[in-house]
């Protein structure tokens, strides 16, 4: 599982378009002001604000303010309460709700709500709704502690999360307030992921963190429409997708299908929407991959929001003397003078029980670099924050070289703001109803990203170390991104000289790069050298290495076609140096990568054994997940000199182009199962006999694709 290519770069789109989507990050130039109003730009999306609105909705049903829910329904789901279904079965939960509050005023109102509202709705609601009616009244007499009475059920307050699951169900349904496209994915994939390893026997490496994000329960399913229970049949084929995909029983399917008028779909979101992921992990997970890739700032240098602002620079961060600090780090940061401009900051803060002291004298215009020294002083109840070189990485001389791209690169950041909506979009009809208690209660945490929890520690020092490294990392992954492959190995080395010793396969990549980059520029006897000092001894080592040897050296053979043309894809060569290289640092990959990574195996070995394509891997965008990108449609011309490279870089273009494999794990095998066996009878037994397709297909096999003696065969 851990060798399956994954397009990180689709991984990347996915999960920002889903942070957007979500409001959880802002740009990084956003003034803090803005953090927190929900009035900014993102949340003018109606699909947002609709989704907002069913949370309310959800949070008033789930804590028994029925009052509340059904004022908010007349503002934004009138159709709710115009079904006399779903009014009756609210009117019926409000009576329990009142009942349960056990004053005297209470039970007045819940007589009083009896003969305005719930008798006139039962009447109408549905065939059964009256005896409904007669049997709840029974609330009137029993105890709701009488485990034995015959309305202990309409007690419960299971009947609250039914009631406010359906209703957003259909909310969200009718609003088309579908959760973003890679919330869906995550859950389709984990669920698929489960399927496949409960069928197979194969224990997950992943349950730790699938048993967390994927809830079991669900909301319950849309009711159809009674005018649609005359709609002509639907194609067997989307049933039995539908049903296989989402785990329903083909009854379920045909309601689904019946809800969504046919649109298979539309009906397929319905359902996945159904699912749920426990949001505070998820949101967590998001933000550790948006650190790690560099999507969103991790906040460990971010300015102080204070009358003492310093700006941290991490790409030149200058080695101090060795030292260890106790209640006191000082931290001293210097504005050297540049060609434009000069200026000097001293400040001095205390890390731990002391007051903080800050003396600032500033004068730096634009263009000042920044470098940041820590200077501890010791005391004898601290622990050890040594800052010497042995415990700090060396600050590369490639990453100052090009520490104007790199800036460019950083400030696009956003800033991670989390799920402030969450308690600040609140609609008035709410506040006027709900009670401080019940909204405080049910108002969603702010997640504390993973990063930060390493970054309560005793000294500041360990704060600024592990920041320095995510820079480091996160700088190398840009440039090899940028196809400077012989920089990013000159500066690997000078960290940690074994790095390559040990990652032999990444130090031949990286030098295919050098070398068709050489060939590109027309430079055949530099990248000859490049062949014979490294890419022919790496070969020898490995023969797995001697046919992309041979293939990079037929780039000789075509001067003036692209060099690039079959390489490694640069982005995908990144990332797997961002992980490796990291990991060395002491920095493990996020374990949003890790589910990827094994959920998107067990979808290509799962249809494999159906023997078919997913019909919806498309939608959900599974697809671009899987195609790692085969082509470079240009590489800037290598510079003249070595100064002008590091400058202006490369500019890559990714081809949309891809390839999928079918023979390594990377995608399903795609022959039809015609070639096996007639689609219709795979359907008649999948139909007759509720198999998965993949058990249909075998017992056809055994009985010549005949599917009329399989079904007497089993029913015999």
């Amino acid at each position: 599982m851990d060798s399956t290519p994954v397009n990180w770069e689709a991984l990347d789109s996915l999960v920002i378009d889903f942070a957007k989507s979500e409001n959880l990050m802002e740009d990084s130039l956003s003034s803090p002001s803005q953090l927190s109003s929900p009035s900014s730009s993102s949340v003018s999306s109606s699909s947002y604000h609709s989704r907002l609105i069913i949370r309310q909705i959800r949070r008033c049903l789930e804590t028994g303010d029925i009052d509340s829910a059904i004022d908010l329904l007349r503002v934004h789901g009138r159709f709710i309460l115009d079904d006399h279904r779903f009014l009756f079965r609210l009117q019926k939960q409000k009576f329990i709700e009142l009942l349960r509050r056990g004053t005297e005023e209470c039970k007045a109102a819940a007589i009083e709500c009896i003969r305005t509202c719930l008798a006139p709705c039962a009447l109408d609601a549905y065939p059964e709704a009256y005896e409904e009616f007669k049997h709840v009244l029974l609330a009137l007499i029993f105890n709701k502690d009488d485990d034995s009475s015959p309305v202990f059920n309409e007690w419960s307050e299971t009947r609250r999360l039914d009631i406010a699951g359906l209703v957003c169900s259909v909310l969200r349904a009718q609003l088309h307030a579908y959760d973003p496209v890679f919330s869906m994915t995550l859950k389709y994939l984990i669920s698929i992921h489960k399927s496949f390893c409960l069928r197979q026997g194969t224990p997950s490496p992943i349950s730790d963190l699938t048993e967390r994000l994927l809830l079991e329960e669900r909301d319950p399913p849309a009711v159809p429409q009674e005018s649609l229970y005359e709609a002509p049949p639907f194609d067997e084929v989307d049933i039995q997708a539908l049903a296989h995909a989402v785990e329903l029983t083909r009854q379920g399917a045909v309601d689904s299908l019946r809800f969504a008028k046919g649109d298979l779909f539309q009906a397929f979101q319905n359902e996945l929407c159904r699912m749920k992921l426990d949001v505070s992990l998820y949101d967590e997970l998001v933000h550790e991959y948006c650190i790690y890739r560099g999507i969103v700032d991790s906040g460990l240098s971010s300015p102080i929001e204070s009358g003492t602002q310093t700006l941290s620079d991490p790409l030149k961060v200058n080695q101090a003397d060795t030292g260890y600090c106790s209640s006191n780090c000082s931290v001293e940061v210097d504005l050297a003078t540049s060609k434009h401009s000069d200026g000097e900051i001293s400040i001095s803060n205390a890390c731990m029980h002391s007051s903080s002291e800050s003396n600032v004298d500033m004068n730096n215009n634009q263009g000042t670099d920044i470098e940041l020294r820590y200077v501890c002083e010791s005391t004898s109840n601290c622990e050890d924050c040594s800052t010497s070189e042995s415990q700090k990485p060396a600050i590369p001389k490639v990453l100052q070289r090009n520490r104007s791209y790199l800036t460019r690169e950083r400030n696009k950041r956003k800033r991670w703001r989390g799920r402030h909506d969450e308690k600040d979009y609140i609609p008035a009809v709410y506040v006027s109803r709900c009670s401080k208690q019940e909204t405080n209660s049910t108002t969603n945490q702010t997640i504390v990203p993973m990063e930060q929890q390493h970054v309560e520690s005793h000294c500041t020092m360990d704060t600024n170390q592990r920041d320095d490294k995510y820079e480091i990392v996160l700088a190398m992954k840009e440039l090899a991104s940028r196809g400077m492959a012989a920089e990013v190995v000159e500066e690997v080395n000078a960290l940690d000289p074994s790095f390559f010793l040990q990652n032999p396969n990444l130090l031949f990549q990286l030098k295919q790069v050098e070398f068709l980059k050489l060939v590109n520029s027309g430079d055949h006897a530099s990248a000859l050298r490049v062949a014979c000092s490294s890419l022919g001894p790496l070969a020898a080592g490995d023969p797995s290495l001697l046919k992309p040897l041979k293939e990079t050296l037929l780039a000789l053979l075509r001067p003036n076609e692209d060099a690039f043309g079959k390489a490694l894809p640069l982005h995908a060569l990144a990332t797997s140096l961002q992980v490796a290289f990291g990991r060395r640092l002491g920095i493990e990959e996020p374990q949003l990568m890790r589910i990827i990574r094994a959920t998107l195996h067990t979808h290509n070995e799962w249809f494999r054994l159906q023997m078919c394509k997913d019909r919806f891997e498309s939608l959900l965008r599974i697809d671009s997940l899987k195609d790692v990108n085969t082509q470079f449609d240009s590489v800037c011309s290598t510079s003249k000199s070595h100064t002008d490279s590091c400058t202006q870089g490369y500019s890559q273009v990714t081809s949309s182009s891809s390839v999928k494999v079918s023979e390594d794990g990377n995608s399903p095998t795609q022959a039809s199962s015609g070639d096996v066996c007639d689609e219709n009878a795979i359907l008649k037994v999948m139909e007759f006999l509720a198999l998965p397709r993949a058990d249909a297909i075998h017992l056809l096999a055994q009985y010549n694709g005949n599917a009329e003696t399989v079904i007497q065969q089993i029913f015999a």
